[in-house]
């Protein structure tokens, strides 16, 4: 891709989020901060619209987004891992107004009460068909993380989402935690539910015996006249990261090669416009961007981070533009591209942050969810127990509601140590908020929640933590292959992001005393990836952690945070805790 002298200008992030500084919006009433939000004028001949990892809300929610999200080696003071008011600076964007909340943690509960809840697939619908209409032929583009994350998902094994998907138009798909339904449903969906109206793709998934391609890498559509390749990249690490059981015959994996081969294919076939629609997560994609030619953009998904500015990235063949849509279906990417001798001339790039207060909630949309929701309404909204203080998950190493999780193991499994997942999935609550099932199963609805009781040495927690700090903070993004760490109850320990392997995790105590390296510890857990623990017969997570929700007496206090202590990697401009 060659660019004109805008490139220096994106970089900086003059465009800000929405095309301009909320300024007098930030005040005015929800129809006029609409107009000042999402009336984005059209720009040259080819656009993409790009949601990712929307974890199955089709309701509006609340979303915190991290205050630490740390960046190491080459990565750090980089996008990505900027958060807070560093993030707000590179995108010039000012503390307080309404895209300052959607992009920060800054002012949380305030700013949360202010502005109302964000996504929601009606109010997204909204915006999509206004995005749509202001550019024709633009296609709809989703990053995976679609079919889980929500009870009735789990319930219509992914069902809910399919049908809600092809109602929002989407046009070209790519997965990860979609895989965790397992093959066969996987494939039912695609050659049935999205026969003739969705595309899935994924260049890098074949099959285990023969190495053939399990779907279409990319396909080839036409906006306004210029063929367009749309190539897929689900998330390489699906065997690790989730049980290898459920996707047994596939083989997974980042392959560079066979991209760059689509990549050339594609462009052989008379592409003019190549994207990648990618699960990689971003630091991945950054990498991935130095090392494959020909790529215009690179949209992304799996790490949640909500991009308000494109990341330009330098290869042999010219460059390569990043973004990142966030999560839980808060934010539309949109992207425009000009094009000119048959090649990218220029582009735009904004991030519009979906307010539900913002934006009308489109009739038909909204009349599926209802019809989707109605059998489980009454089994979503029990209320189990009403929270003092904010919960949230997403951050590097702990939040409140996974504080909640492993406080409830501890309690109701009798163990010495909980483990939660570092899942980045599951919605915010604020304070005098019911906990209700449903904000219970946006924490933990996976097909693989058991709770389990193991015993452990000492020498084997730490072994544990070691591993998931090096998929965390590992300085060669290739091998970051899971995601946040593993949050941690009636442990202490320190982490030090920046040393080496195996040396990264210390101090590690129970109740001030220093654990044995060859005594046995009852540890709590949920979510195992190992086949046999399905037939265990374990209770499911949000059994476990209701009974205790139920015995707190209607109120659950504000969580104490588990935190490790910090050490050799501040000050970092991804943390601000």
């Amino acid at each position: 891709m060659n660019l004109s002298k805008r490139e220096f200008i994106q970089v900086m992030g003059a465009g800000t989020m929405a095309g301009m500084s909320m300024g007098s919006f930030a005040e005015a009433s929800a129809a006029t901060a609409s107009n000042g939000l999402y009336d984005i004028p059209k720009f040259g001949h080819v656009s993409f619209l790009h949601m990712t990892d929307c974890h199955a809300q089709l309701k509006p929610i609340y979303f915190r987004e991290p205050s630490i999200n740390m960046g190491i080696g080459s990565m750090e003071g980089n996008l990505p891992h900027l958060v807070g008011e560093y993030l707000l600076q590179v995108a010039k964007i000012r503390p307080g107004t309404a895209q300052a909340h959607a992009l920060t943690y800054l002012d949380y509960e305030k700013a949360a009460k202010r502005y109302g809840k964000v996504g929601g697939f009606a109010h997204l619908a909204t915006l999509v068909k206004r995005m749509k209409a202001s550019r024709p032929g633009a296609l709809l583009l989703d990053g995976g993380d679609t079919w889980q994350g929500s009870g009735t998902s789990l319930w219509t094994n992914g069902q809910d989402m399919v049908d809600a998907c092809k109602l929002l138009g989407v046009d070209v798909m790519t997965g990860h935690w979609e895989f965790t339904l397992g093959m066969e449903r996987v494939k039912e969906i695609v050659e049935k539910d999205f026969a003739g109206k969705v595309d899935f793709v994924a260049q890098n998934i074949k099959t285990s015996d023969f190495g053939d391609p399990v779907f279409k890498p990319y396909v080839i559509r036409e906006i306004n006249g210029v063929p367009c390749a749309i190539i897929g990249q689900a998330f390489p690490y699906t065997p690790i990261a989730n049980p290898r059981y459920m996707v047994a015959d596939w083989e997974f994996g980042i392959q560079d090669e066979n991209m760059q081969k689509m990549v050339t294919e594609a462009r052989g076939k008379g592409a003019q416009v190549v994207v990648v629609l990618s699960h990689n997560g971003m630091d991945v994609d950054l990498k991935m961007a130095t090392r494959v030619s020909g790529i215009d953009a690179i949209m992304g998904g799996h790490t949640h981070d909500g991009m308000p500015v494109a990341s330009i990235v330098s290869n042999k063949g010219g460059k390569t533009i990043v973004t990142n849509a966030g999560s839980n279906g808060k934010f539309l990417g949109v992207l425009d591209f000009e094009v000119k001798d048959k090649k990218v001339s220029d582009f735009r790039y904004k991030l519009l942050p979906v307010f539900s207060n913002m934006l009308p909630a489109d009739k038909e949309m909204d009349a599926l969810i209802t019809k989707i929701r109605a059998p489980y309404e009454s089994k979503l909204a029990e209320k189990l127990a009403v929270t003092d203080g904010l919960l949230y998950r997403r951050g590097n190493f702990n939040g409140t509601g996974d504080q909640l999780l492993v406080d409830a193991l501890l309690d109701v499994q009798g163990a010495d140590i909980a483990f939660s997942p570092g899942f980045r999935w599951g919605t915010t609550l604020l304070p005098g908020q019911a906990i209700t099932r449903e904000w219970l199963l946006d924490m933990t609805a996976t097909t693989y929640s058991y709770a389990t009781v193991t015993e452990m040495t000492g020498e084997t927690i730490k072994t544990v933590l070691e591993d998931v700090a090096d998929n965390l903070f590992n300085p060669d993004p290739y091998y970051q292959q899971g995601g946040d760490m593993v949050r941690v109850g009636g442990l202490s320990y320190s982490c030090n992001p920046v040393g080496t392997m195996g040396k990264r995790i210390g101090d590690l105590r129970l109740k001030g005393q220093l654990i044995e390296s060859g005594k046995k510890y009852k540890v709590a857990g949920w979510a195992p990836v190992a086949e046999e623990a399905r037939n265990q017969g374990n209770k499911q997570v949000w059994d476990v952690v209701e009974t205790w929700l139920k015995a707190q007496g209607g109120r659950v206090k504000p969580r104490k945070l588990n935190a490790p202590k910090i050490l050799g990697a501040l000050p970092n401009k991804g943390y601000a805790a």
